[in-house]
């Protein structure tokens, strides 16, 4: 779909409107146990675990590739929904076969296995290196849906990082599969350059996947919020859960108050389906 049939269709609704899910008590049941952490429960009200994934199409057995899982908000989830459900989780991160990784990148994955590394509570996690440099996440058509949560904006930093990522993205995927995208949105308000303050218009993402041959399929506005203003002093790093109160690299400036920001919640953010064809 190009761009300007896209924007047709979101203007019109047509996009927006996705099928009824049938409930899934495996999800639900994986969303609401006890194996996530309470710092992640209190983010719920703000990233409908639920709603989104079963948007993007979630089913029992699939194998699910999440890209920089970060704290593993949703690896508590999906881990666990794998193993309930006989299927794969894999998670990415730092590409240890990249000599020139840095030791601290090396320590944070070494940290996030050991966080996750409870069989019996989340199953036998996958991993795969992904960076600048890294090989295939997988073999060629083994995935059956790809997660990338608010990363996009930080590919666009690095130059040719964004297309390379949705490269790999579109070789891991089976014909079929989906690249499940949330990210800040910055609609209805012009794109900053390069996105450096966190904020990607829909239009950019769209026509970088749309140019790796994916094809949008739904969005939702499921992760919408309409008291994120998008003019924060510090970007979206602003907002919640980051909060921040002085420039990035800067010590923490105790007199900033933040009863503005901390009212707004997390960020908007879109929440789209691309399909991979076939």
């Amino acid at each position: 779909m190009s761009l300007r049939r896209f924007a047709a269709a979101a203007l019109a609704g047509t996009l927006a409107l996705a099928a009824p899910a049938m409930a899934d008590d495996a999800l639900k049941a994986a969303v609401d146990g006890p194996q996530r952490s309470a710092e992640h429960k209190a983010r719920d009200a703000h990233r409908h675990p639920y709603e989104t994934l079963t948007f993007w199409g979630l089913k029992p057995g699939q194998t699910v590739i999440e890209v920089s899982p970060g704290s593993g908000y949703w690896t508590e989830i999906l881990a666990r929904y794998a193993k309930a459900t006989g299927g794969t989780y894999v998670a990415t991160a730092a590409d240890l076969a990249n000599p020139d990784l840095p030791e601290a990148a090396r320590k944070a994955r070494a940290s996030f296995e050991a966080k996750y590394a409870d069989e019996a509570t989340f199953g036998k996690i996958a991993y795969a290196g992904f960076g600048a440099r890294s090989g295939p996440l997988g073999p060629e058509g083994s995935a059956d849906m790809v997660i990338t949560a608010r990363n996009i904006h930080n590919w666009m930093w690095q130059e040719g990082m964004l297309d390379k990522a949705l490269s790999d993205f579109y070789a891991v995927l089976k014909p079929g599969g989906v690249l499940a995208v949330e990210e800040h949105r910055a609609d209805p308000r012009p794109q900053v350059p390069e996105a450096r303050d966190g904020y990607v218009a829909v239009a950019t993402v769209v026509a970088a996947a749309e140019k790796a041959g994916f094809q949008i399929e739904a969005q939702s506005e499921v992760n919408a919020n309409p008291k994120d203003t998008k003019d924060h002093p510090f970007g979206v790093w602003t907002l919640p859960p980051n909060r921040r109160t002085s420039p990035a690299g800067q010590p923490a400036n105790p007199d900033f108050d933040r009863a503005k920001w901390d009212e707004i919640g997390e960020s908007d953010r879109m929440t789209l389906r691309f399909r991979k064809p076939g």
